[in-house]
């Protein structure tokens, strides 16, 4: 008891933070109603493993499973080429 019933992996808690530690310093990332984060505020939650920190994992993950299922390039670039 006493350990949190939502505690993220460390595998997944590692690589997101990686993933946050390429942003470019000084932007910020709005996360809803929660407000705006920097990439240092968001690896603090995600360490912490809190809502923010949950919801940043949660993000990241949908993301990561998009790519992975191909939803980005399944769109019809057509109108996008080039005309000869």
């Amino acid at each position: 008891m006493g350990k949190k019933k939502n505690k993220i992996k460390k595998e997944i808690k590692d690589l997101v933070i990686a993933r946050l530690g390429i942003l470019p310093s000084g932007k910020k990332i709005s996360i809803g109603s929660s407000g705006e984060f920097t990439k240092e505020q968001l690896i603090d939650h995600v360490e912490k493993e809190d809502d923010i920190g949950e919801k940043i994992t949660e993000i990241e993950l949908a993301y990561l499973q998009a790519i992975k299922e191909g939803i980005f390039y399944e769109q019809d670039f057509s109108d996008y080429q080039a005309k000869i």
